[in-house]
This record gives structure tokens, C-alpha cells and sequence, in this order.
């Protein structure tokens, strides 16, 4: 077990056979092709030499498939990360510089360091309380970024380095006059083309044939006259070693981004390793692939590649194709390999224009449509969340707007945790078999004992929570001018401290007028952790009872029996 737990890839391998290795082959080579123009794309929307993206895409899949838990995600460059790894650096040095790809490496050294201390520390579980609708609202924002700063490669304007998403708008508007009709043919022709090979070709990858139909017509207009740019030839070799800057000042001023880094960088790799799981039927272990995202970084930044994460394309794809291990992921990465190897040069003969193209057809393909009207026609809160990362994505710093995000989604799980459900309890009797039994008098109006309030609370009771379960209790004594309250305790899940407090205080209240508060059917957790807090000892011993029956015979017993002889309701046995 322990073994395993260090190299998680034993448990996997052992799944791999002939049948296996011909399915993940086939993925990996399909994998491969999808990967070659997006990595080119995201390191030019990271402010990076394309070939950044590819060593990416060669690097960190394998270490992340051999370090973490899920079958069929595949990790790698993606967009949203590259949109925050750009908006992190540019502020500090010129995008494509040298010190900037110094810069971005030390940033995803630190990434790393965050996500594996995190999966070290069993913080996996965290993510749970992280709202999905924060990634689904930051890469809606981050589409829009991206199509903003792709407009003038696509139309050929003039728009200064450095402008907001606003700004950058002005500008486009205020050059609308200057837009290069050639290299808005080659950009056209480039989106045409992935559009309807998308739509009649499915299967084919349709980047790849866009990016070299693009790469024809950008071929009619060679002139110098014609202002067409083209990408820089990439290297034919394999990831380089790097070395990060490591100096104290560097990572004291980017320590913070890198921490929005690895943040965004968790919730999409377990988000996308969750939702494929669904479907594959196989359980992820979310610290677990803290780790392998965290070693992927970390291993990354030393053959220069940048922050990455999973990809929600490419893992659905590899599911879709019929990936059966990680192995797909092993082999989509060596077959980019050998294809690099081979055809490095030609990118030299691929148009900036082109380039603009795919990437705003990967930036379209970010934006969650179906989700986004699923959240806002049926929740209030999600979609104050969706809206707020949004726009903070938009108009805020990127970093900014992840924690906005995701301190939005806790604020609402923590309202909605400091409210639980206290619902009251009634005898209902079958009247053809005459059995008895508690149920939800908001379901079914039924006769309540005008001395005992039976109550059940539906959720742990934390600090969050005590103020309210206070006031409910506090009004069935002071409004219903009932002394005797038996909480039912199959509903809680732990009593932290504060909660065993207040319920002390109540319950010596209660006893000084008479009454008290009586407990029954706490979980054998709860009930151990309470006993050890001193909190039985505290309320009382008689004052717990392991059945709903036992504590009703047992509190009758102290229920005024001059109000119960006068009583007309007689709902439970001892009052017969």
C-alpha cells in the first residue's frame, strides 16, 4: 500500500496488456496531432516561443500520468493557465524575452512547490468546497481576453503592448480604417476551414488542417507589401534543460501569481479528472493528483516547460478514442516527440494570421454555454458567482479575480452551512397496520405534544451554525413556552467545541426551569468525540438515549402530568 501510495503508477501497470497498449497507442497518436497546433496556440497566448508549448505538452503529461490517479486525463499547456502565466510575467519583464521565460519558469517551479505541498498535506478534499461555476466563469472571462488580444493579428491593427481589455477595444475602433484586408483573408480562411471540416469531419483534426489551409494562402501573399509576419521556425530537438531563477527577490515577487497559478491549476486538473470519472466509472483520489500535478510542474520547469495543467479537449478525446491506461498520455507525448523531430522547420511558413485564427476558435470553445444557462435559469447564487468571476476576470487582475472567485463560492457554502435544516418531528400512526413512526410535520400536519418538541438538525453544528440552531431553540422555549427539546442526531456529522458550548448553555437553561435537552440517535463518531470533550458528562448522562422510543419513555416520565391529564392530543404510547 504503501509502495503504491508513493508510485502510483504500479497500481495502474498492472492493468496494461496487448489490448490495452493498441487502444492507448491509437489515443496517443490522435492525442499527438490535437496537441501540436493547440501548444503552439497557448504559448503564444502565454507570451512564450511557440516551442514552449510543445515541450509542455511533451513533459508534463507523463510525469502527471505516472503520479496521479485518473486513467484518461491528459495534463499539459491549456488556456486558461496560459492567459494567467502571461498576466503574471508581462508586468515584469517584455513577453518572449529571455528574462521573461526565466521568469515564467521560476513561476511554475513555485506553482508546483504549492500543489505538491498541498497533496502532501492531504488538501485534496478542499476543492470540494471550491464551486465549479468559479472555472466556468474564469474561463469565460479568459475566452473574452483572449479573443480581445488575438484581434490585431487577425485584422492586421495596430494596438499597443500593455492595453486592457477595454482599451484595447478603443483601439481597435479607432483603427478600424487600417485592418489589413490579406492578413484578414488568411485569418478568415483559417477560421472557415476549422469550422467546416469541424462540422463534416469530426474525426480529422481540424487545428491542423486549418493552420495549413491558412498557411497556402498566406503562401499568394509573400510580398513585403502585404505586411503578412510570420512564426518563428521552432527548434527541431527535444526539451532542453533549463535552470529557473531561483534569487529571493524573484520569488518573493512572484509567489503570490504563483499561487493563483497552482490554485486554477488544481481545480481544473480534479474538475476534468472528476467529470471523465463519471463516466469511466473509476473513483479519483484528488491528493494524489495534487501530487502528480504539483511533480509535473516542478519536472517541468526543468526541461523548459511552463505551467500546465489538465486539459479538458484533449482528456475527453483521449476518453472518446478509447484510451484504456495513462499509457495514451506517455505515448501522445513521445509521438509529438518524433513529429517535432520531423517537421520543426515548416513552422516557419505558419502566418501570425493563422495563428490568430486557431486561437479564437480555441478561445470560443472555453466558453461553457450549456452550463452557463443551466446555472442561470436555476440558481441565484452560482450565477452571482459565475457573474462575479466574470467580470473580475474582465476588468481585475487575473490572479484577483481567481481568488474572488473562489472566496465568493466558500462565503456562499459557509451561509448555506450556517443555516442547516431544524425540522420538528411528529407520531404519524398507519391506520391500516397501526405502526408509529416520526415524520416531518411540514410534510404532513400531525398532533404535537404541547410539552415535548422533537426536532431533527440536518447538519453538523460548527460555529458557523450556532447562532442559528440557537434561535430556533431559544423560540420553541420563549414562543411555544415548551421545556423539554429531544434533538434527534442522525443528521449530525460532528459537534465542533463552540457547539457543545452553547448546547451546554442551553441545556442548563432548560434544566433550571424544569426541562431540559435530551439527545438520541447520535452517530457512534459523534457521540465518541462529545463523550471525550466531557460534553455527556457536562449535559448529563440521563440526558442521551441511544433510541427515539427510549427518550420518549424516558422524558415522559418528567413531563407534567397535570397538563397531561388534561391533554387531548395522547400521541405517544406512555400517554395511553
Amino acid at each position: 500500500m504503501k509502495v503504491n501510495a508513493l508510485f502510483p503508477f504500479l497500481a495502474w501497470f498492472k492493468l496494461v496488456n496487448k489490448t490495452t497498449l493498441k487502444a492507448d497507442l491509437i489515443a496517443g497518436i490522435t492525442g499527438a496531432v490535437i496537441v501540436l497546433p493547440q501548444g503552439i496556440a497557448f504559448a503564444t497566448i502565454a507570451g512564450l516561443p511557440p516551442e514552449y508549448g510543445l515541450y509542455t505538452a511533451m513533459v508534463t503529461p507523463i510525469i502527471a500520468a505516472l503520479f496521479g490517479s485518473s486513467l484518461h486525463l491528459i495534463s499539459g499547456p491549456t488556456t486558461a493557465i496560459s492567459i494567467v502565466v502571461f498576466s503574471s510575467v508581462s508586468r515584469y519583464a517584455e513577453a518572449g524575452t529571455p528574462e521573461f521565460v526565466s521568469l515564467v519558469l521560476t513561476l511554475t517551479v513555485l506553482a508546483g512547490v504549492y500543489q505538491l505541498a498541498f497533496g502532501l498535506a492531504r488538501l485534496g478534499s478542499l476543492v470540494n468546497f471550491v464551486s465549479h461555476t468559479v472555472v466556468i466563469g474564469f474561463t469565460a472571462g479568459a475566452a473574452i481576453l483572449i479573443a480581445t488580444s488575438q484581434m490585431k493579428h487577425v485584422l492586421g491593427v495596430f494596438v499597443p503592448k500593455g492595453e486592457s481589455f477595454f482599451h484595447t477595444w478603443i483601439d481597435i475602433f479607432n483603427n478600424i480604417n487600417e485592418i489589413n484586408p490579406y492578413i484578414l483573408t488568411i485569418a478568415a480562411c483559417t477560421l472557415v476551414t476549422i469550422l467546416l471540416s469541424k462540422r463534416f469531419f469530426p474525426k480529422i483534426p481540424n487545428l491542423l488542417i486549418g493552420l495549413i489551409v491558412g498557411s497556402v494562402v498566406a503562401l499568394q501573399f509573400t510580398a513585403p507589401s502585404y505586411g503578412i509576419k510570420l512564426v518563428a521556425e521552432i527548434p527541431a530537438q527535444l526539451p532542453p534543460l533549463s535552470l529557473p531563477d531561483f534569487s529571493f527577490s524573484v520569488i518573493k515577487m512572484l509567489a503570490p501569481e504563483a499561487f493563483a497559478v497552482a490554485l486554477l491549476g488544481l481545480i481544473e486538473a480534479v474538475s476534468i479528472s472528476r467529470s471523465i470519472a463519471t463516466k469511466s466509472n473509476q473513483r479519483i483520489n484528488a491528493n494524489q493528483e495534487f501530487i502528480g500535478q504539483g511533480l509535473s510542474n516542478l519536472t517541468g520547469s526543468f526541461f523548459s516547460s511552463y505551467a500546465g495543467s489538465g486539459s479538458f479537449t484533449r482528456s475527453g478525446i483521449n476518453y472518446d478514442t478509447g484510451a484504456k491506461t495513462p499509457m495514451s498520455a506517455i505515448f501522445a507525448a513521445g509521438f509529438l516527440m518524433m513529429i517535432i523531430l520531423l517537421v520543426a522547420p515548416l513552422t516557419a511558413y505558419l502566418p501570425v494570421a493563422a495563428m490568430g485564427g486557431v486561437i479564437l476558435i480555441v478561445a470560443y470553445n472555453l466558453i461553457d454555454f450549456h452550463h452557463i444557462s443551466h446555472i442561470v435559469r436555476t440558481s441565484k447564487s452560482e450565477t452571482a458567482i459565475l457573474l462575479t468571476t466574470f467580470f473580475a476576470t474582465l476588468f481585475l487582475e487575473l490572479e484577483f479575480a481567481i481568488y474572488m472567485g473562489v472566496l465568493l463560492s466558500l462565503v456562499i457554502f459557509l451561509a448555506r452551512t450556517s443555516t442547516p435544516e431544524v425540522i420538528t418531528l411528529a407520531i404519524d400512526v398507519d391506520p391500516a397496520s397501526g405502526k408509529r413512526k416520526m415524520v416531518n410535520v411540514q410534510k404532513k400536519p400531525l398532533n404535537q405534544c404541547p410539552q415535548l418538541k422533537v426536532i431533527r438538525i440536518d447538519m453538523s453544528i460548527y460555529f458557523g451554525s450556532l447562532n442559528h440552531i440557537q434561535n430556533r431553540i431559544q423560540h420553541i422555549v420563549q414562543n411555544e413556552n415548551i421545556r423539554h427539546i429531544l434533538i434527534i442526531g442522525t443528521g449530525i456529522n460532528f459537534i465542533d467545541l463552540s457547539g457543545m458550548q452553547m448546547l451546554v448553555q442551553e441545556a442548563k437553561q432548560l434544566q433550571k426551569t424544569g426541562g431540559g435537552l435530551y439527545f438520541a440517535e447520535l452517530k457512534a463518531g459523534v457521540y465518541e468525540s462529545v463523550s471525550k470533550s466531557h460534553f455527556v458528562a457536562d449535559v448529563g448522562n440521563s440526558y442521551f438515549f441511544d433510541k427515539k422510543k427510549d427518550a420518549i419513555k424516558g422524558i415522559y416520565q418528567k413531563l407534567d402530568k397535570n397538563i397531561c391529564e388534561k391533554c387531548e392530543v395522547r400521541i405517544f404510547d406512555e400517554c395511553n
